[in-house]
């Protein structure tokens, strides 16, 4: 993968996590260049197959394409940020990500995005966005 192709997805992303949406300047590792479709499942080195990922969600998806839904018990497919919208699967309740449907709920699980250390880096983004507004 070269580096145009790497660049325009941290840009297309806004350096956010597509998964999480912490975004790099509160990270001290770099995020990944993450295949959705992972390539020992066919996926492509194409645009509308990359995301950009955090470390923590990165490491944790690997090269799974499912997930268990936590309420219903059913295997599910991941979030794919390229084919769907974020909105559609997650909701912000404070500091915490909830799944709103099936493959929310799977992906929260999956990628642990309520772990502590997230949940405390997303306190300390809304402070700091409360005490820039005064």
């Amino acid at each position: 993968m070269d580096s145009s192709l790497r660049r325009f997805v941290r840009i297309r992303a806004g350096q956010r996590c597509e998964y999480c949406r912490l975004p790099q300047e509160f990270s001290e590792l770099r995020f990944h260049i993450e295949h959705v479709i992972p390539r020992q499942h066919g996926g492509l080195d194409e645009t509308n197959n990359l995301a950009l990922a955090c470390p923590n969600c990165n490491l944790r998806k690997g090269p799974n394409l499912t997930a268990v839904d936590p309420d219903t018990r059913a295997v599910v497919a991941l979030y794919h940020p390229r084919a769907e919208s974020w909105f559609d699967h997650f909701a912000y309740d404070g500091e915490y990500i909830v799944g709103i449907s099936p493959t929310g709920r799977a992906t929260v699980s999956l990628l642990a995005m309520n772990d502590p250390e997230r949940t405390r880096i997303r306190v300390l983004i809304t402070q700091s966005i409360k005490d820039q507004s005064g």
